[in-house]
């Protein structure tokens, strides 16, 4: 039986506790898709863990799980964990810099200041540098704020020794994180400066709007041509940026939260590239190429928690 989507919702599972299991699965989707994508930063992957999620709960007896949410972010957990292992062993074979899967999102998303930062390609290359076990147990705690006892469940420890991991955890992130964050409106503003200065090809607008350590990850994937080290410093950044507008078109988005483009060649699109804002200034771009990594840029996707 297919994960249910809201569309498909009351065609699942006929009968009213059916209706109920369908109904209950896709009240908590978007949340348990958040769980899985920040823990993995890659949607295809997270869906195939709500897919697996779905199996699980369906086969539960009715009246054995007295809190539907719990229970399923805990299935989540699991299944997510088990592909992280997978995922971590495959990404130290890939080719040049690994970006996360980039998401369109709401607007409104950047409102929710914790939210927007917990889905930035700047956190979610933080959290890349965690051990899987970690990585869950920072998510549930510091994103959805789950009790200690229920985020021990999911991972498989003890309270206690949770609370050690979320402290170690916490630390390492807190040492990595980005900088300060700034407001929706100056993060707009700047995105909208970068924007006209990558339009005009003009270097000296570009040079004024990018930091002076800006760094530009860039990720093909081995399919694309990209960039197989960081580009570091205005200067260098500046020169790969001012050739992009001969040839393409540019399209002001929102991807994980952030301000971004969306660059399309002969109307499809080539690259998606987010920003990190901070002080006025771009101090990270980071430009996804691979194509097999942009086939959600074309819808919204809802992050929730």
């Amino acid at each position: 039986m297919s994960e249910p989507t809201k569309d498909t919702a009351g065609a699942q599972a006929p009968g009213s506790r059916g209706d109920d299991v369908t109904g209950t699965f896709v009240a908590h989707r978007n949340l348990l898709f958040t769980v899985a994508y920040e823990m993995l930063g890659s949607a295809a992957d997270a869906e195939d863990v709500l897919q697996e999620t779905w199996l699980r709960w369906v086969g539960v007896e009715p009246g054995v799980v007295r809190d539907p949410r719990a229970y399923l972010v805990r299935i989540t957990t699991r299944q997510a964990l088990g592909h992280l292992r997978t995922l971590s062993r495959r990404r130290e074979s890939y080719v040049g810099p690994w970006l996360p899967e980039p998401l369109l999102t709401a607007p409104d998303v950047a409102e929710d200041v914790e939210l927007a930062e917990s889905v930035s390609m700047a956190m979610l290359l933080v959290l890349e540098t965690l051990a899987p076990t970690e990585r869950a147990v920072f998510v549930l705690r510091e994103v959805f704020d789950l009790p200690y006892d229920e985020i021990a469940e999911a991972v498989g420890r003890n309270a206690a020794a949770v609370r050690q991991i979320a402290h170690r955890a916490r630390a390492h992130v807190a040492a990595r994180r980005p900088r300060g964050s700034v407001s929706a409106a100056e993060a707009g503003r700047t995105a909208e400066a970068f924007r006209r200065a990558v339009e005009t090809g003009d270097l000296q607008r570009l040079l004024d709007v990018l930091a002076p350590d800006v760094v530009l990850l860039t990720d093909g994937g081995g399919v694309v041509r990209a960039a197989l080290e960081p580009v570091v410093g205005a200067g260098p950044v500046a020169a790969v940026l001012h050739r992009i507008a001969a040839t393409t078109t540019l399209q002001p988005a929102r991807i994980n939260g952030d301000p971004a483009l969306i660059v399309r060649l002969d109307g499809e699109v080539d690259t998606v590239v987010a920003m990190r804002v901070d002080g006025g200034l771009v101090t990270g771009l980071y430009a996804v190429r691979n194509p097999q990594k942009l086939s959600r840029v074309g819808r919204e996707t809802v992050v929730s928690r």
